[in-house]
């Protein structure tokens, strides 16, 4: 595997069938841990790509907005995948990087129909607004390894998984969920919206729109985080601090209370968070079929751009 930084300079090697070249996009606005970010992607989907030309290409938009590479140059580079990954902005902000990114998705989508793109959490919001679907703000944010029921469709796509570790995930899948036919999917979450309803022109994968894939089979989405493993995930533990209101000075003026046990409570919760990332999940497997994916064929057909409503398949 070779991976590459925009722009292009190669940062390391690494020991399916034919290689695959992969275009991620890292959406995190001066996040102090974007190469760790980066290294999850590395780490995860090694397990899963073992032919010694694949590629992986990062890249920064929300940071090198003002640079010509800040995305990928479709007209100069073939990508068997594009993954809009997480950030850290609200989508439905109008930040210039955001719009950018806005544009690269719909023109893609436009002039590269039969392009295989994957969201992850934010680029899974983003994709689903721009399509149709509504972002809203939850009203109690999700962190740490979750799982989601699969919808009859999602068990028929995840079931016909075919890799190298279809094996060991069975045997995985029959000791954590008590069968070897898979009803849930457990992924790392790390997230506080979330789409509210379903993007036009996808099948839902998961229930509570967290999982899709287009009609055209072009484009697939989770809100989980497959490229997350507890190593990455902790790194974030602190948000439950703001999202949980796990503040030391947490109590109101006037409130009686003994900042021993409000440390003690905050203490334990940030302590449960911890373990719920510590848990197993099945974000290998996920991008074991999503590279299944890759291969597979797409209509690239039906597209139209409609007036001020983005892209509906």
């Amino acid at each position: 595997m070779t991976i590459l930084e925009s722009p292009h300079s190669i940062v390391k090697t690494a020991p399916h069938s034919r290689p695959l070249k992969l275009a991620i996009l890292l959406n995190s606005y001066r996040s102090p841990f974007i190469h760790e970010i980066r290294d999850s992607y590395i780490r995860s989907l090694s397990q899963v790509t073992h032919h010694p030309g694949t590629q992986l290409s990062f890249f920064y938009p929300a940071d090198n907005y003002k640079q010509e590479n800040d995305l990928p140059d479709l007209s100069r580079d073939n990508y068997d995948l594009i993954v809009i990954g997480g950030g850290n902005a609200d989508p439905r902000k109008r930040h210039a990087w955001i719009l950018r990114v806005h544009k690269f998705i719909l023109d893609t989508v436009k002039n590269y129909p039969r392009q295989k793109i994957c969201g992850i959490c934010w680029g899974h919001q983003t994709i689903g607004m721009l399509f149709g679907g509504e972002v809203i703000d939850m009203e109690h944010p999700e962190l740490g390894v979750t799982e989601a029921a699969l919808t009859p469709l999602g068990q028929k796509f995840f079931g016909s998984r075919d890799h190298h570790h279809h094996h060991q995930q069975q045997h995985r899948a029959s000791t954590s969920h008590g069968k070897v036919g898979k009803k849930v999917l457990s992924l790392q979450q790390h997230h506080r919206r979330a789409l509210g309803t379903a993007p036009k022109g996808f099948h839902e994968l998961l229930v509570d729109n967290q999982a899709f894939v287009s009609q055209n089979n072009a484009i697939l989405t989770f809100q989980g985080h497959p490229e997350k493993d507890a190593r990455c995930a902790k790194l974030r533990v602190g948000d439950a601090v703001r999202w949980y209101s796990l503040g030391k000075n947490s109590v109101s003026e006037g409130e009686t209370g003994s900042s021993e046990s409000e440390e003690e409570e905050r203490v334990t919760m940030l302590g449960k968070i911890q373990k719920d990332m510590e848990r197993q999940h099945d974000g290998v497997e996920v991008w074991g079929r999503v590279l299944d994916w890759v291969r597979e064929g797409s209509s690239g057909a039906g597209h139209e751009i409609l007036h001020g409503g983005g892209v509906h398949l």
